[in-house]
């Protein structure tokens, strides 16, 4: 009875009420409004969420056939009322409430930066980033897309990287497009296609179901003036930001990438740059994370709407000390989203052996930075995980899978570089945790050799020795007793060894001991 008299007020109130949604969930609410004219260009809606002192403004979109949609994800549980804003009167001064619940399990939040090189969901959830790339996967057909989530619900990836544009070099005709009009370039740039915003909602909704964030590419050259979406009028760049961050922000598994390899795109300046990162961050109530992939020219990471480095590099296997520079430099998380791909392309780029692909995942972790996959195998219908999706072929992933459970091991602060001027470096938490690798190198042995910083005579550890290949773990027995000499402490009265088996990718795991 209470409960339909309270219904009833708040239909007296003029206020809607919707349905109850998880705490960091996705709820909608839907308007009728205008559809003559071009609702794309005349009307402006947005809503301020309030839940006590707290207001956030969020902006609405328009979906077409006179709907128009307001997304707000919760950041908090209760209550938040909300008023809507716009230059239409039936759409202005809209109320409403909205009550978010406690999440459900799995649902951590959005992923923010922590402890300066690092990251974490929103709860406090340690997030170790260990992602891969598909560009075109979302813009196959539905059989072969289904087939990609499948393959990536079973994988070790946690992001992926994708493009919203579709991409020319995939060679095959997209099945939707982002704007009105006849392809390739017969575009009403004034007028978005809700339709391919739909289907790319619904793609980042399934990653976020299956626990993988979505690291949207929101501008890409693979176009080659094909479409011409890679060189659109500055005010469709702005207006198409704004839209996309409108209709996705309230998706809490959502990054933003400015682009891929950005200065291939020779029409858009540094200072084009800067405005789209502006103008993602302004109009993004969440602050998601915001990052851009560069080719040859790096860019200027240390500007303050870039919360972290994503960077392309082959070179983190042969130099792990550049990207120690790197954390040095820009004091952000780094992330080398591209360290070329394990597969047998013809390219350069595409034949990293599965060996030297986990390789460097492990050089990039005990840098303190994180590393990003992706497979480049042909196959003769034209079918590659780099473009498509669909399943991969390498040997990589299931030892990455191996290399994902030993970071969920580690310090929830985030693996830190130890002693980096060492021959085989370290990273891990002083006095805790250490973590050694040693590359292609083959020892027979490792001399417990541990920088001074935290330690004390007498602190205990236990070993372990891990073949990163093989995906072993082997207990070292007995425990080892630091004693300091010089600048470093050694284990024992006679400065026992680690026995290893003289072949590479093997690691060694120390952890205190009470």
């Amino acid at each position: 009875m209470m409960k339909r008299l309270l219904l009833l007020l708040v239909a007296l109130c003029g206020l809607a009420q919707a349905a109850p949604v998880e705490r960091w969930g996705t709820a909608e609410i839907e308007l009728a409004g205008p559809s003559a004219g071009n609702p794309f260009m005349d009307v402006d809606i947005s809503a301020t969420f309030t839940q006590g002192q707290r207001t956030l403004k969020v902006p609405g979109f328009y979906d077409g056939d006179g709907k128009y949609k307001i997304r707000f994800m919760p950041d908090t549980v209760g209550e938040w009322t909300y008023e809507t804003r716009s230059n239409r009167p039936e759409l202005n001064g809209r109320k409403g409430s909205i009550t978010a619940v406690t999440p459900t399990a799995g649902n951590h939040g959005p992923v923010h930066v922590k402890n300066t090189w690092h990251f974490a969901y929103e709860d406090g959830t340690p997030f170790w980033q260990v992602g891969t790339t598909s560009y075109a996967w979302a813009h196959q057909t539905d059989a072969l897309e289904r087939q990609t989530l499948q393959t990536l619900a079973s994988s070790p990836f946690n992001k992926i990287r994708m493009a919203v544009f579709p991409n020319h070099d995939d060679k095959n005709v997209p099945p939707r497009y982002p704007f009105a009009g006849q392809p390739p370039k017969g575009w009403d740039f004034t007028r978005f296609n809700p339709d391919f915003f739909r289907h790319l909602e619904q793609r980042v909704g399934q990653l976020r179901d299956i626990g993988i964030e979505a690291d949207l590419i929101l501008f890409h050259p693979y176009d080659k003036g094909f479409w011409g979406f890679d060189r659109m009028p500055a005010d469709v760049n702005e207006r198409y930001l704004r839209y996309i961050v409108a209709r996705l922000s309230a998706y809490r598994n959502v990054w933003w990438s400015m682009a891929n390899e950005f200065d291939f795109l020779k029409q858009k300046t540094m200072a084009d740059w800067d405005s789209y990162f502006q103008t993602v961050q302004t109009n993004d109530p969440y602050q998601h994370l915001r990052s851009i992939h560069n080719a040859f020219v790096i860019y200027n990471h240390t500007k303050p709407w870039v919360t972290h480095v994503s960077v392309q590099s082959g070179a983190i296997a042969e130099d792990f000390e550049r990207a120690v520079l790197f954390r040095d430099v820009y004091n952000k998380p780094v992330v080398y989203d591209e360290v070329k791909y394990e597969g047998d392309f013809t390219r350069r780029w595409g034949q990293l052996t599965p060996e030297e692909m986990v390789l460097r995942f492990w050089e990039g972790a005990i840098a303190g930075t994180y590393v990003g996959h992706s497979e480049s195998y042909q196959e003769p219908n034209g079918m590659m995980w780099l473009a498509k999706g669909g399943i991969m072929r390498g040997q990589s992933p299931q030892r990455i899978a191996f290399f994902r459970k030993i970071l969920s091991e580690s310090p929830a602060e985030g693996l830190e570089p130890i002693d980096k001027w060492q021959d085989y470096p370290f990273a891990g938490k002083h006095a805790q945790y250490y973590l050694g690798y040693f590359g292609t190198g083959k020892p027979a042995s490792w001399p417990v050799m541990l920088f001074k910083t935290g330690l004390q005579d007498g602190m205990k550890f236990r070993a372990e020795v891990i073949d990163t290949w093989n995906m072993t773990i082997t207990p070292v027995d007995g425990v080892f007793e630091i004693r300091k000499h010089d600048d470093y402490y050694f284990a024992d009265k006679d400065g026992r060894s680690i026995p290893l088996p003289g072949r590479p990718y093997m690691a060694v795991r120390l952890v205190r001991v009470p």
